[in-house]
């Protein structure tokens, strides 16, 4: 396992440092791009996989991959309105995934795994969109993205169990090291 070699960060030190440093804020809504576009596949894997067509689980699952999807365009749009063409450039953030993805053995972990990740981003979401110091172009689009998240990370806690929750708990933690991220 590769874990970070740099200190954990918080998302406000994160965001301080990314925000005034053109080249990476861009690589980073590049990042955000293909995430957005590989969570909705992500998660219509996991409805697909795990969810009885027409049950609530399927249904929420189905509106959180159009949002995902939603997100993606309105990212694209960010990153268009920058002057750069949107992309799934580069190699997909695996290190949070390949700690986490391993333990998905049905709806509940699977879920639970997605209520984990969708805390973890909306950290760094209420940073930025918080922040009056942030481009304006990308505080207005994460401001339009985060309450969506926030419905994201309550209907996958609610498709969880708390002995998913807790059985997923530890993949996690490790899943945030290795990016750098404070617990």
């Amino acid at each position: 396992m590769h874990v970070a070699a740099s200190a954990p960060r918080s998302s406000a030190v994160w965001w301080a440092e990314t925000r005034t440093d053109p080249s990476r804020l861009h690589a980073w809504l590049f990042a955000q791009y293909r995430g957005e576009v590989t969570a909705a596949r992500r998660i219509l894997d996991l409805r697909d996989a795990h969810a009885m067509p027409g049950s609530r689980a399927h249904r929420l699952l189905t509106v959180i991959a159009g949002q995902e999807r939603d997100h993606a365009a309105w990212v694209g749009e960010l990153l268009r309105a920058r002057g750069l063409a949107p992309a799934l450039v580069g190699a997909p953030e695996a290190r949070y995934w390949k700690q986490t993805l391993p333990g998905v053995a049905d709806l509940e972990t699977g879920c639970a795994v997605g209520a984990h990740a969708e805390a973890m981003r909306l950290e760094r979401i209420e940073v930025i969109a918080g922040d009056a110091a942030a481009p304006p172009d990308v505080r207005e689009v994460f401001a339009r993205i985060l309450p969506q998240e926030r419905f994201h990370e309550r209907a996958f806690r609610s498709l969880a169990t708390p002995a998913s929750l807790a059985a997923t708990g530890a993949a996690h933690e490790l899943g945030r090291a290795v990016l750098g991220l404070e617990a």
